[in-house]
């Protein structure tokens, strides 16, 4: 089958854009580098902490030494399998704040508004809350994407949300429709107690149409003649091939290998370029560049109750957990545990969130080591709009070799403040009544640690990354000569080739990004066609009367 198009990368955006191309009519291939997603590792949201840490779907990338945090290397998972990051990330479905798109849309990512956006995560929702309060025309009802609620059995999730109500927050009955501030249910890509991937959600509809095919291989550069993109140099079985485009290629490979695919194809900074004697096709010196994250701290602590998942953290409990799941498709296991959130302003004069809390009934890490000896729980928390910036940059022209990441966390003074703020508002919610009956005392950084000086020191150590790097080729005007791609996703100064994913992103948004990197694969596809996008979506998002005076 020779394409119409040819996308780059199986995850969030491009099942997305399968999907949209394939309905319609357009025949589509799709490069991957990964293999399959079967398997109950990735398939059993309670198994979430398995598969970014295993080499077969994972990429594996770290970072340089970060010298703010330390010379700590930190992970930067992506996935290396169908579905992406979707298909190992936790499932956690946050659209971002309204205003982070009306950022955009100011930074010159013109028709990327909110009202722009909304309608498209409108298109690719299956919501199934039942919230009252005028939350229904906020949120999608038939799209591929089904976005569910965990049951909130334990107890100590609504006791996180009372606490947040106790300490003066607001209760949001819908962070993703019109209120994002303040405590409330978190929601997920889970559906009938499994991942609802982007590969779950769009790829496998796409396939069955038969205009989509998948062909694993690693892409190795863009094939560029005469300015246009006409194809995708792959590597496969040992063997190197072109799979031609018939109209456009486009880049959805993950915000640290679609810059990278693009240097190696010379669309990038002339000198970086020439450093590694690959010819120009277009000097852009973005690409690469506005590196972003969100780190985020572990809050844990002990627990006055045994009612934590601590009971299950052991061979033998977790056996129990998985045949409960793999035989019935229920329990524990069908969830990702991540069922209670927050999302709070730090100071007066800040007019959106710009902390979020993710709740865990466990004091554990992401690679799965449980750092309480005993039952415990936790919060994630961290500041949501670092200034703090970074860059993806080629450590040699072999498409084998590992990009060099440098995202210089905490290199800019504000990010400490911020943290400390976190840390101390945090202690504050947990010290309400509601969450007396749990907290037995703080397992870390430990109530010892007061100062600014000590708080600094256990951020440093112990600060992790929340896995939402972006921006590293950012949409704005295309006479911005820091912008990679203009408001339609076409790549400046080379004809034929888009770029679709996290990677555009000119700030981060709230929260976790599986959510907004859908919809830019949704929208995306739209401006391939040709279409008109979608109609604008005048609904205004709440915003606390009080932001310019209060805190909360």
């Amino acid at each position: 089958m020779t394409a119409d198009v040819v996308i780059v990368g199986a995850g969030s955006a491009g099942c997305a854009m399968a999907y949209r191309l394939a309905e319609a009519g357009w025949q589509v291939t799709v490069i991957e580098y990964g293999g399959t997603d079967a398997g109950p590792f990735i398939q059993m949201p309670g198994a979430l902490s398995y598969p970014m840490n295993m080499g077969i779907y994972d990429w594996g990338l770290h970072t340089e030494p970060e010298p703010h945090l330390g010379n700590r290397v930190l992970a930067t998972p992506r996935g290396k399998v169908i579905g992406g990051s979707s298909s190992i990330n936790g499932m956690v479905y946050v659209r971002g704040h309204a205003k982070d798109f009306d950022h955009w849309a100011e930074q010159g990512a013109h028709g990327w508004s909110y009202a722009d956006v909304l309608p498209y995560f409108r298109r690719m929702e299956h919501w199934h809350g039942q919230e009252p309060g005028g939350e229904q025309e906020y949120r999608g009802h038939d799209g591929p994407l089904h976005i569910t609620r965990g049951p909130r059995r334990n107890p100590l999730f609504n006791a996180f949300i009372e606490s947040g109500k106790q300490a003066g927050y607001p209760v949001t009955a819908d962070y993703n429709g019109r209120q994002q501030e303040g405590f409330g249910a978190m929601e997920a890509t889970i559906w009938r107690g499994r991942r609802w991937s982007a590969a779950n959600a769009y790829l496998r509809p796409a396939i069955k149409t038969g205009r989509v095919q998948v062909i694993r291989g690693l892409a190795r550069r863009v094939v560029i003649e005469n300015g246009r993109a006409v194809g995708v140099e792959i590597l496969q079985g040992g063997q190197v091939q072109v799979i031609p485009a018939r109209r456009e290629v486009v880049l959805a490979a993950s915000s640290i290998n679609s810059p990278k695919l693009l240097l190696l194809s010379g669309i990038g900074p002339a000198a970086h370029l020439a450093e590694h004697g690959i010819p120009v096709v277009a000097d852009r010196p973005g690409v690469g560049q506005n590196l972003q994250d969100h780190l985020e701290l572990y809050l844990q602590f002990a627990s006055k109750k045994p009612i934590t998942l601590y009971k299950y953290w052991n061979l033998w409990g977790k056996a129990l957990v998985g045949a409960q799941w793999l035989f019935t498709g229920t329990g524990l296991g069908a969830s990702n545990q991540f069922e209670a959130c927050a999302f709070i302003r730090s100071k007066a004069g800040i007019d959106y969130p710009d902390i979020q809390y993710h709740f865990l009934p466990i004091a554990v890490r992401y690679d799965g080591k449980a750092a309480a000896g005993g039952h415990g729980f936790q919060v994630h928390v961290g500041p949501m709009r670092s200034k703090s910036r970074g860059s993806v940059s080629l450590r040699s022209a072999d498409p084998e070799a590992a990009p060099v990441i440098r995202f210089n966390y905490m290199s800019h003074p504000d990010d400490w403040d911020e943290f400390r703020t976190c840390i101390r508002l945090t202690r504050e919610v947990f010290s309400q009544l509601a969450m007396e009956p749990f907290v037995k005392y703080e397992i870390q950084p430990g109530a010892a640690v007061q100062s600014d000086d000590e708080l600094d020191a256990f951020i440093r150590e112990h600060a992790e990354s929340a896995y939402h790097p972006c921006g590293t080729a950012r949409m704005g005007r295309r006479d911005d000569p820091m912008a990679v791609v203009d408001p339609e996703c076409r790549v400046i100064g080379v004809e034929g080739l888009r770029l679709a994913d996290s990677s555009i992103f000119p700030r981060v948004t709230n929260g976790n990004l599986n959510a907004p990197s859908i919809m830019t694969g949704e929208k995306a596809a739209d401006h391939i066609l040709g279409r008109q996008p979608l109609a604008p979506a005048n609904l205004e998002p709440w915003i606390n009367p009080r932001w310019a005076t209060a805190q909360r």
